[in-house]
């Protein structure tokens, strides 16, 4: 079993942003990393605490993934945090080594690792 990480921001807090960030970078996320829907073992969501509009999980059911065990958390309210951010942790079956992994980060999350103090970003995705 493997992680693949990811995160986008929104540019504005509305149910439709939500949906459409979220559904695009967890398609992003599946897509480059050769992901069938079956190899999905767990999807954590997580978003900033000015995100009010929309609950990111139910993207996730509305991408049809009733199967696949979903939860949603709010991310600590830290001073200098990314505004507006929804980070995504799946738990997936993969043959993949975990330096081969495709992390996603998209528009404004794009350098949110190196940001953090955690070191270089990981690759972005298109769309960024």
């Amino acid at each position: 079993m493997r992680a693949v990480r990811g995160a986008t921001t929104l540019d504005e807090d509305s149910a439709e942003q939500v949906d459409a960030r979220v559904r695009e970078l967890m398609t992003q996320m599946i897509e480059r990393n050769g992901l069938d829907r079956e190899d999905l073992v767990s999807i954590l969501l997580t978003a900033t605490p000015d995100v009010h509009s929309a609950f990111p999980a139910s993207a996730a059911r509305r991408m049809g993934l009733e199967d696949v065990p979903v939860i949603g958390a709010q991310e600590l309210d830290v001073n200098g945090a990314t505004p507006l951010c929804i980070r995504v942790m799946m738990h997936v079956e993969s043959g993949r080594s975990r330096a081969e992994m495709a992390h996603v980060y998209l528009h404004g999350a794009q350098g949110l690792r190196d940001r953090a103090g955690l070191g270089a970003p990981d690759p972005v995705g298109p769309g960024g």
